[in-house]
């Protein structure tokens, strides 16, 4: 049974389940806040396979979350820049691992703290 898609329903959370709804997106994205630019440290820090992590960049890159950048001097070199639309989605990654402290690690616990 394939992925539910909401791409026909009339609602906001669908419709953003539809762009950034994947369990990789956000990571994806989260790292990009971090600082990742290039494919292979996308690669290296998620342990994603490539298949997977081309679809996903090419999926946030067509809906205008990340711009493919050529950063070549000799050859084709890419990285992967938030826009203002995917730096938008800041609150949304500060409100899920908020949430994730507080119900699923307990306070005290959170892997990250942030300043």
């Amino acid at each position: 049974m394939g992925r539910k898609r909401f791409a026909d329903m009339n609602c906001g959370i669908g419709q953003a389940l539809e762009v950034i709804g994947d369990w990789w997106t956000l990571l994806i994205v989260r790292d990009a806040f971090f600082g990742v630019r290039r494919f292979g440290e996308f690669e290296r820090s998620l342990g994603i396979a490539k298949n997977i992590l081309t679809a996903r960049l090419q999926h946030l890159v067509d809906h205008e979350i990340f711009a493919r950048v050529d950063v070549g001097s000799e050859g084709q070199r890419f990285e992967y820049r938030l826009t203002d639309k995917g730096e938008a989605l800041l609150p949304v990654l500060t409100a899920l691992r908020e949430w994730s402290d507080e119900w699923v690690f307990g306070r005290g616990n959170e892997p990250v703290i942030m300043q």
